[in-house]
């Protein structure tokens, strides 16, 4: 199979990538940027079979120009992960990349023979529907608040439309609270997960203060890679919509303190009433989880990694990567 990822310069899409690559198949990596010179020396070790193409999804040539080179399967993860500020003052450019930009991908898909788009969406596309469950499956009617929260919810009726319209294999996942390798600040994602702060503060040594003990379905990237490469592999879906979570929920303090085992010296502790929290949890109150289960129903997936399995690789992936790629980002 050759894929085709659009936004494969990111954090996830480049775990996407990985997990490709390491599958055995072939990917095209588009995105405005190459990526960081880290992550370009761990693909070069693929050879020939991952190509990285710039471009810039709303130019309908230089889709084009990545749909030419030749692929089975095409992953739309392209987006600018907006906070408030951004909304307010580039509301154009996050509907053109997060949702404006789909249906001419899809079209082309259609045209050039696509076999299946996995478009990524967000469990943020719920917006303040998730305090109305404690597990939040596919069928949550959602209520977006937020332009990235319309702009996926928006993507994910796109992609239901336009796949019934024009007869296309189209499939939307909601991503839990993604974490983990290759995580940095691209210039279009206005936040860095927990996890991946706690990551970055250990390595320079600095105490990570925490509102609350931070308690949601965290979800390690590889999984992300993994789920979506089963997604494209399977011989047919049953849905147009799938969660991809690890289904767990545990405390982001708890993952803290167990990094302190790993890096003597860092601290990770609840701030005190006079301290000012070190580390952004984003959300005033912890959401309940995604369910898993459509997902487990119908491809038999879960996620690989739990809290330990996520805190060793991320360990192991930081001293490995981490001082390159913060380096190469700065």
């Amino acid at each position: 199979m050759k894929a085709l990822i659009f936004g494969g310069a990111g954090f996830v899409g480049l775990n996407i990538t990985e997990a490709m690559l390491r599958a055995g198949h072939d990917v095209v990596v588009f995105d405005r940027q190459l990526p960081p010179a880290s992550a370009r020396e761990m693909l070069a070790t693929y050879g020939s079979r991952v190509v990285m193409v710039e471009g810039d999804v709303t130019n309908g040539a230089d889709v084009s120009r990545a749909i030419a080179l030749g692929t089975d399967a095409i992953v739309y993860g392209a987006a600018i992960t907006a906070g408030a500020t951004r909304d307010a003052s580039e509301p154009e450019r996050i509907l053109a990349v997060n949702l404006s930009a789909l249906a001419p991908v899809l079209r082309a898909a259609k045209a050039a023979g696509v076999r299946r788009v996995v478009n990524l969406s967000s469990v943020g596309a719920l917006g303040r529907a998730v305090g109305e469950a404690s597990v939040l499956t596919e069928d949550l009617r959602p209520d977006p608040a937020s332009l990235y929260s319309l702009t996926k919810f928006a993507s994910e009726r796109l992609v239901d439309r336009l796949a019934d319209l024009w007869s296309i294999e189209a499939v939307s996942v909601r991503l839990s609270a993604v974490f983990g390798p290759w995580e940095y600040s691209t210039g279009v994602r206005d936040t860095i997960s927990p996890p991946g702060q706690l990551m970055g503060l250990a390595a320079l040594g600095t105490a990570a203060l925490l509102a609350r003990p931070g308690e949601r379905d965290w979800l390690y990237a590889p999984d992300v890679g993994a789920a979506v490469l089963a997604l494209l592999q399977a011989q047919a879906l049953s849905h147009r919509l799938y969660n991809v979570t690890s289904g767990a929920v545990w405390p982001l303090l708890t993952f803290g303190e167990r990094l302190m085992v790993l890096r003597p010296g860092f601290v990770c502790r609840l701030a005190a009433p006079d301290e000012t929290p070190t580390v952004d949890l984003y959300m005033a109150k912890d959401r309940p989880p995604l369910s898993p289960e459509r997902l487990a129903d119908d491809l038999q997936w879960r996620a690989h990694h739990d809290l330990d399995r996520s805190l060793a690789h991320f360990d192991a992936w930081s001293r490995a990567w981490g001082d390159k790629l913060r380096q190469d980002t700065a």
